[in-house]
């Protein structure tokens, strides 16, 4: 970027297409992967994480529907598409329809009120179902076929996971709801249906199995985030300017950026950028969670915690898992994927999807939260308590070490503890450790309960292995008999072998060696 030159306006949080278009924010051109949705199928369902594009990918249609062409000048779209054909477009949004202070259900007929007001239609039937009916019915009658528009359609059952009872009673207004859609094909000219989650059939999809469900279509992968050539097209200035500021490479400044904010995938081996984490870096310069601390997951944290999952890192699913979302059976790894803390690595030879952290910002943030859940401390604390750790092992300062440890597991109910001692200590040691492997040259790998640890500094490479309520001496010898620092030999580090026993009765370290 220039010295005279204007900054990007980045439409940061900004969701509709006219505001973006009209006050000159940037628009990355996805109009091309729209007119392909539009001109080859008539009713979708499409899943992606919050913030992540759905909601201006439905404004764009419904402008495009409206005949602005205006908006559209120099866009892809714009020579192809049929601009003399216009329809009415419905355009519901869950997250603007005040359910919480209102109640699902008077919410829904209030809404359907204010859109039957906007075209002049006046509503008679009773209840949601029946007036959905009559205003698509009417509204076709008046002004052509209906384009229909739903945005976080689930918005109502994932603000309520952690309250079964409230959720499963949001679940039937919905199936009721849009099962009114299967009978009304003759009234819709295009549907599209965009929410974090796809619930099982047994749930409110029952109805609707006329749906084509694009998330992982091969066709539509880059409908919403950017790929990393829109990003060098469209952002490569700015990302010139933070290079130099940081005095790095455009390269190593290109790779970084990739590193925390991109990453995401629905197959077909392509990665995407979140949109908001991406623009809110570019804007700030700062490398930070932007995206996870919009909306810290609170029963995804209760419920791992509750089954005590917390290595998310290496995960196996089958295709079957994508769709298993259901309110009265919640599975942890299909939700983690849905909301987008997991993404698709890959494929193994046996079908298999193999999921693990999109990137930086959501495994670093992912741990935080982690750890301070299941430790019951303040998570502002843990990333301090992890860069205290990778000190002390920088200065050879095992005392230090074995307090801040120690400290790891105070603010836990020693009633809680002794319960479940075992689960306690695993899963914070591995989180920890795991956590510490962002800062610090760090291996962690469990077998059958066992935790083995290695942490490699400058001048240093400590193998260690930890034991509970048994002996650091016992600790330390299954580190020589298993030849654990043997592949390390050819390393010029000094090598530390560490062994620590810890004690469910006292929650602290018993004993420690180190050679």
């Amino acid at each position: 970027m220039t010295q005279h030159s204007r900054p990007l306006k980045l439409p940061i949080g900004i969701q509709d297409f006219a505001d973006i278009r009209e006050e000159g924010y940037l628009y990355v051109d996805k109009t091309a992967t729209i007119f392909d949705l539009l001109t080859t199928g008539k009713y979708y369902f499409l899943s992606r994480p919050r913030r992540f594009g759905k909601s201006l990918t439905l404004s764009v249609i419904k402008y495009l529907y409206g005949g602005r062409r205006d908006l559209f000048t120099g866009l892809s779209i714009e020579p192809q598409w049929n601009w003399n054909k216009t329809h009415p477009v419905l355009h519901i949004s869950f997250s603007d329809i005040g359910y919480k202070t209102l109640g699902l259900e008077a919410a829904m007929l209030s809404e359907l009120q204010l859109l039957s007001a906007k075209w002049g239609i006046e509503l008679r039937e009773a209840g949601i179902a029946r007036q959905f009916r009559e205003l698509l019915h009417k509204l076709a009658e008046k002004h052509g076929k209906v384009v229909l528009l739903v945005d976080e359609y689930d918005k109502p059952l994932i603000d309520y996971l952690d309250e079964p009872e409230k959720a499963k009673a949001h679940q039937q207004l919905l199936k009721a709801f849009y099962a009114t859609l299967k009978d009304s094909g003759t009234y819709i000219e295009f549907l599209l249906l965009t929410g974090v989650s796809k619930f099982s059939q047994v749930s409110i999809f029952s109805d609707l199995n006329h749906l084509k469900d694009i998330t992982l279509h091969p066709r539509f992968t880059t409908l919403t985030g950017y790929t990393q050539q829109e990003v060098g097209q469209h952002f490569g200035e700015r990302i010139a300017e933070l290079a130099t500021t940081g005095n790095r490479s455009v390269e190593a400044q290109t790779a970084l950026i990739r590193d925390w904010y991109n990453g995401y995938s629905w197959g077909q081996g392509v990665t995407l950028y979140n949109p908001f984490s991406l623009m809110s870096y570019l804007d700030a310069g700062q490398f930070t969670n932007y995206w996870f601390s919009t909306g810290t997951p609170t029963f995804l944290l209760k419920l791992m915690r509750k089954k005590w999952i917390y290595d998310i890192s290496a995960v196996e699913l089958s295709e079957l898992a994508f769709s298993s979302y259901d309110v009265e059976d919640l599975q942890v790894y299909p939700i983690l994927f849905q909301t987008g803390y997991l993404t698709i690595k890959g494929r193994n030879e046996f079908g298999l999807y193999c999921m693990g952290y999109p990137n930086r910002e959501v495994q670093e943030s992912m741990l935080m939260y982690l750890i301070s859940n299941v430790a019951q401390d303040e998570s502002s604390m843990s990333k301090t308590m992890v860069l205290q750790i990778r000190a002390a092992f920088y200065q050879n300062d095992m005392d230090s070490l074995i307090r801040l440890i120690n400290s790891i597991f105070k603010n836990i109910p020693s009633h809680i503890f002794i319960a479940e001692a075992e689960a306690y200590y695993h899963s914070l040691i591995f989180l920890v450790f795991f956590y510490l492997g962002q800062y610090a040259e760090s291996e962690v790998n469990t077998n059958n309960g066992r935790l083995d640890c290695v942490v490699k500094t400058d001048k240093h490479i400590y193998v260690i292995e930890f034991k509970l309520n048994q002996s650091a001496k016992v600790a330390l010898q299954q580190i020589k008999d298993k030849g654990y620092a043997e592949k390390y030999l050819a390393d010029s580090r000094k090598k530390v072998l560490l062994g620590i026993n810890f004690s469910s009765e006292s929650k602290v370290v018993k004993d420690w060696f180190a050679e």
